[in-house]
């Protein structure tokens, strides 16, 4: 026999006897080869059958000892098997001790056939016998849960058995099934637990690199890094550690940082790829967090709460080994969120595009949108007001064409301000600084405006009526040409919500909002939205009682609902208002049952929504410059139910606002004659103010003095005020909305995204601006000297101001090739396409469309492509979703994805690329727009 016997366990004997028993044939003695170490005497082991029995365990060296063993055990009372390790040889034995052991020999043990009985299994892999796995069996017995391994029942493999082994090592129970991956995600969760890395310390040395080595091929090359760090008692820095490892990845990695890094890794010794490998997995890792971190619920918070602690651990780690300046542009860190912004600042008065493109790395952060959209939104708003103080000085030519292009243009100019001033008072020094040169260069920009437009509101205010207003649409107007047109015989009525005090800026928000992934088809006539001028002065009593009465009025509650019931009665239709105290509804019913009634009734309904109106009195300045569908108290029920009564909606304002942008101590502007916050009846005009006198004022007998500067007021400090002579005030937009443009009124169309918003508004999409709808936006890019010589207020039109291309017109094309458009419809592969597409459209609407999607860098919302197809000679009744239809089937070529439906189906992609090589065109930009 040799020197060394095998240590054998309670598990060990356990195991062996669990599949040795079933064969004993009513025998007590079962001798062992080996020697029973650290375990109690006594315990009881499984049979079949559930049944258990009671064991006895012994070692002796010697047969004399042997027989006294078994003699005390015949004696004994209660128990019924004998145990014996031992490693005397089975020739030394009497035959009548064989003839009492199981088996009638001593028994070795096969700790990989236990192994198979212990998974239930009908064999084994044969590697788990052989180096380097001989160490496996022993650990997966002394592993062994207490309610059992998993049964497999059929081949145990490699695989399955080390899933086993580090789910209970390591705490992972979830990766016993072998659906279910075992990769760094869980490793690194693993790594944060208490006790975890401690448990696998605590490992035999061959074990600890058996697990390891396995990791290294199933979870990748980044595990025993992982697993070295948690023995060296680092497990719980394993993530933050991950992500100041990327320092090395990069071109600008230095000795020093090196250095660094070795000391924070605790001198783990680690091969470069190793640590790349690591960092990438880390990275991996972080970016799912902060992907399940973007929804909503408390796992989302928990994994926003978890990915905020690593990261704030990563840059305490990377400040205690000097290496924040090293990780200045991680993409993880919040401090390298902070670089990218300090950049930015520093950037921002250099032009648009430095700016753009500073702002475009802060966008970039991994933690930017979903920990800090609003920072990010901020910035955004003040590159997009570098990019309108580059353009050329806008200019006036008449109160129509000012209205109109504070609408589509000025006004959100006016939105980027407001966030701006209310955003950015908690920005960094430096920060705060640069934004507040952007907002004043721009209010500089907008105060001229301002002040031009004044003076084209003297004389015309003086004259102006329904028969007179030089182009102008006033106020009183708006029913007749918007709301009237919406009741046409056979059409459900329009809903009219009024909502006080809504300035472009607003309305360019919340018609955003109100447009976006296909809620509402936003619908006009001319391809624009339309403007009105409001009273004078431009306060509720005065524009808001015109607005609904149809004429000029002045009056409460009683006079808008009379003048609204008597508008409609003039257009054989029955009519209701609704103010504030008619729209609650009792508990659990939002809006009154006779508001609701009156929505699914034929009637036409007007309702007065006061939410900004009572925030400029008595809200704060910071949620004024943010004014989505859900603050506005009762919009999205009433939106709700008017989309659930198939009822178009007329969004409309009597009058806007101006924010109070001065300062706490800031002095009342001294004046005579006082009577609001922005209007009073003394006729001389202080600089920034003017006189205005004629119809449209309803006031003193048809003279008032209004400021039209932003930056007076008459009366105590509010958030904000209206009553004054600003564009911010006296321009009235209107949105039309309707559940789909199948209601659009004759004449009337859809309004693409790109009609709506100013070029330099998303100029961030780094391509040229896409086609207009039609639009002539003067004041949109360029501008025209003012001509000392003018025609008279009545002749003069936007058309003095430089207009933007319209959807159908031609695009600008090489003067020896032809669009890209046209060299796709002239080719024969199209040509064999069209064999299969069922009433094809015509070549040149398809050619139109390809043209107007190229020159806008590829996309283009469906409202802009069905457009620029119908301007181009398509089909008028063609639907949007229909067109893209046949659209694929034209242009992508052997199931190439050319064109798709992308951002829930709202906007057209076309990929250039892969369109010039399925239609065999030539490469680069010929013939392209």
């Amino acid at each position: 026999m040799g020197t060394t016997v095998p240590e054998l366990d309670q598990r060990v004997l356990t195991g062996l006897l669990s599949t040795r028993l079933t064969r004993t044939k009513g025998r007590r003695l079962v001798l062992v080869h080996g020697k029973y170490a650290d375990g109690p005497e006594e315990f009881t082991v499984p049979v079949a059958d559930g049944e258990r029995r009671k064991v006895r365990v012994t070692h002796t060296t010697s047969v004399l000892g042997l027989t006294d063993a078994w003699q005390a055990h015949l004696n004994a009372v209660g128990t019924d098997l004998l145990v014996v390790t031992t490693d005397v040889r089975g020739e030394q034995l009497s035959l009548d001790l064989l003839g009492e052991m199981v088996r009638s020999q001593v028994i070795a043990v096969d700790e990989a056939d236990i192994v198979r009985q212990l998974f239930g299994a009908a064999d084994l892999d044969p590697r788990m016998r052989r180096d380097p796995w001989l160490w496996l069996p022993t650990a997966l017995i002394s592993a062994e849960p207490v309610d059992g391994w998993p049964q497999r029942g059929a081949v145990l493999t490699l695989d399955a058995a080390m899933r086993a082994l580090v789910g209970v090592r390591l705490g992972l129970e979830s990766v016993f099934d072998e659906g279910v991956s075992v990769d760094v995600d869980a490793l690194l969760a693993w790594s944060r637990t208490p006790g975890g890395p401690e448990r696998f310390a605590a490992l035999p040395e061959a074990e600890q690199q058996g697990i390891a080595d396995w990791l290294a091929q199933s979870a990748g090359e980044a595990a025993p890094l992982l697993l070295r760090l948690a023995l060296n008692g680092r497990g719980a820095e394993a993530t933050a550690l991950g992500v100041l490892a990327s320092v090395m990845t990069g071109d600008a990695a230095s000795a020093d940082a090196a250095v660094a890094l070795g000391t924070l890794f605790g001198m783990v010794g680690f091969r470069p790829s190793e640590l790349r490998a690591y960092a990438r997995a880390v990275e991996g890792t972080l970016t799912r967090w902060i992907g399940e971190a973007a929804g909503r619920g408390p796992q989302s918070e928990q994994a926003r709460q978890q990915v905020l602690d690593v990261l704030a651990q990563a840059d305490r780690l990377a400040d205690s080994a000097h290496l924040t300046a090293e990780l200045a542009d991680n993409p993880f860190l919040p401090s390298g969120f902070q670089a990218r912004l300090h950049r930015f600042a520093e950037v921002l008065s250099e032009g648009p595009q430095a700016a753009q493109t500073a702002w475009e790395h802060v966008r970039e952060h991994r933690l930017a949108a979903v920990f800090w959209p609003q920072r990010v939104e901020l910035a955004r708003m003040a590159v997009r007001l570098r990019h309108w103080l580059d353009t050329p000085q806008p200019v006036l030519s008449s109160v129509d064409q000012a209205v109109h292009a504070h609408v589509a243009d000025w006004g959100w100019v006016d939105r980027a301000l407001a966030h701006l001033w209310v955003g950015g008072a908690d920005a960094e020094p430096e920060l705060a600084r640069a934004y507040r040169t952007v907002h004043e260069a721009a209010r500089r920009r907008r105060a001229a405006l301002d002040e031009a437009f004044a003076a084209e509101l003297g004389p015309w205010t003086q004259h102006a009526g329904t028969a007179e207003s030089g182009r102008a649409q006033l106020v009183e107007d708006v029913l007749r040409r918007v709301a009237v047109k919406l009741a046409a015989p056979g059409k459900r009525p329009p809903l009219v919500l009024v909502l006080d005090g809504m300035n472009s800026a607003v309305a360019a928000q919340l018609g955003e909002e109100l447009t976006g992934a296909g809620r509402w088809s936003e619908l006009a006539a001319g391809g624009r939205r339309a403007a009105f001028v409001a009273m004078v002065p431009s306060v509720p009593v005065i524009s808001r009682a015109t607005l609904l009465c149809g004429q000029p009025a002045m009056g409460g509650e009683e006079v808008e609902k009379e003048g609204f019931a008597a508008f409609w009665r003039q257009h054989q239709r029955t009519a209701c208002l609704f103010h504030k105290s008619d729209i609650a509804g009792s508990a659990g019913h939002p809006l009154d049952p006779r508001l609701v009634a009156a929505i699914a009734s034929d009637a036409v309904v007007g309702v007065v929504l006061n939410a900004l109106a009572e925030s400029l009195d008595h809200g704060q300045q910071s949620a004024l410059a943010d004014w989505t569908v859900n603050k506005v108290k009762y919009l999205p029920e009433l939106l709700n139910s008017a989309r659930g009564q198939g009822r178009p909606v007329v969004l409309v304002s009597a009058h806007g606002h101006v924010l109070d942008r001065t300062g706490p101590g800031t002095p009342l502007l001294a004046a005579e004659g006082v009577e609001a916050a922005r209007w009073r009846t003394g006729t001389a005009a202080a600089e920034g103010e003017v006189v205005l006198a004629g119809p449209r004022v309803l006031e003193n007998r048809g003279r008032v003095t209004v400021p039209w500067s932003e930056e007076i007021r008459y009366s105590p400090r509010k958030a904000g005020y209206h009553g004054g002579a600003s564009l911010a005030e006296m321009t009235v937009p209107v949105l039309v909305l309707a559940p789909s443009a199948d209601s659009a009124p004759a004449g009337w169309s859809e309004l693409p995204r790109e009609s709506i918003q100013p070029s330099w508004w998303e100029a961030d999409h780094g391509q040229s601006p896409p086609p207009d709808a039609g639009v002539t936006q003067p004041t949109k890019n360029t501008a025209t000297a003012k001509p000392n010589t003018r025609p008279p207020e009545g002749e003069r039109t936007t058309d003095e101001a430089v207009e933007v291309p319209a959807v159908g017109a031609d695009p600008v094309q090489s003067a020896t090739l032809p669009t890209l458009g046209r060299q796709v419809v002239d080719t024969k592969i199209y040509g064999r396409q069209g064999v299969f597409v069922r009433m094809a459209p015509p070549r040149k609407a398809v050619a139109a469309v390809i043209d107007h999607l190229d020159a806008a860098g590829g996309t283009l919302s469906l409202p802009a492509v069905l457009a620029a197809f119908i301007a181009a000679g398509g089909r008028k009744n063609t639907k949007a979703d229909g067109l893209v239809t046949q659209l694929t089937r034209l242009l992508n070529v052997e199931g190439y994805e050319i064109v798709s439906l992308i951002d829930s189906r709202t906007r057209v992609r076309l990929n250039r690329e892969t369109l010039r090589e399925q239609f065999e065109l030539p490469r680069g930009n010929e013939g392209s727009t």
